[in-house]
């Protein structure tokens, strides 16, 4: 069965990530419009009869760096073939950055077989957060975006200024909240409404109390009975401090990267996103 490989449109995107809701990813509500202002040209469809039939994602991020996810194919086209020539065909975008990946890790031997090397796990906390307020923390504003840039960079080990412009933006779904010491921020976490609850991610701090007290003042302004923080591996303080607050473990994918992996540091307390990093 012949496929034909084109880049997504946003109603592309939007399909794409209705098939993910179905396989349980829960995604953001506008999650298609900060995925494509990150690359737009990073999101890849396969098509038989142009009927769209899989999916993928590599998204340049820095001229270093980029990330895929979003791998998807539809249950009637598998075993097909169809995906791996898609996944063919999108790592060609990438040229030569390292690529990095949050994968199912049923499959971390044929990510393997690609040049892909196992460098730790994310798991997802799931379950009732507490709000509370807090008077050293408060909504970002635009004079903070640039100083927020170098904390994402100084933890992920790479630039992406693309997807920040707007998964920082404020929408009727998303908000970023920003802590601060007395001359400038320390960190932040940016909350989304997602199809079922909502999702911090990334929460950049400079020690875990921090982190748990930028999730807990992003719920006073998303407030939501079911939160979803998705930890690397390294975030162990974090991680001890969700679990104490009665939040539990999800599911975990397999962090792998093609190439050097990036440099993150101990403020990387949560990702932003499975599908972008």
């Amino acid at each position: 069965m012949n496929a034909t490989y084109r880049n997504m449109t946003r109603d592309d995107l939007a399909l794409v990530l209705d098939w993910a809701a179905a396989e349980g990813w829960n995604p953001g509500r506008d999650d298609d419009a900060a995925f494509l202002a990150a690359d737009p040209k990073g999101f890849f469809m396969a098509c038989i009869d142009q009927t769209p039939v899989a999916a993928i994602s590599v998204v340049n991020h820095d001229p270093r760096f980029a990330f895929l996810g979003l791998y998807l194919c539809r249950p009637e086209f598998r075993g097909q073939g169809i995906g791996f020539g898609l996944w063919r065909h999108a790592m060609e975008h990438a040229g030569d950055r390292t690529v990095g990946l949050d994968g199912v890790a049923a499959q971390q031997a044929n990510y393997a077989r690609s040049g892909f090397t196992l460098a730790g796990s994310t798991t997802r906390y799931l379950g009732a957060l507490a709000a509370a307020p807090d008077d050293s923390i408060r909504p970002l504003r635009a004079e903070d975006v640039p100083a927020i840039y170098a904390l994402d960079t100084a933890a992920n080990g790479y630039a992406r200024p693309g997807f920040l412009s707007a998964w920082l933006a404020v929408s009727d779904s998303r908000l970023t909240v920003i802590a601060e010491d007395a001359e400038h921020p320390v960190g932040f976490a940016t909350i989304r409404q997602c199809r079922e609850g909502v999702k911090i991610g990334p929460i950049i701090a400079p020690d875990a109390d921090t982190a748990l007290r930028l999730a807990r003042a992003a719920l006073v302004q998303c407030p939501a009975p079911v939160v979803a923080i998705d930890l690397p591996e390294s975030a162990g303080d974090f991680r001890a401090r969700l679990l104490a607050a009665g939040l539990s473990p999800g599911f975990a994918t397999a962090r792998m990267y093609r190439g050097p992996a990036p440099a993150t540091s101990a403020q990387l307390h949560a990702i932003a996103s499975m599908e972008l990093g």
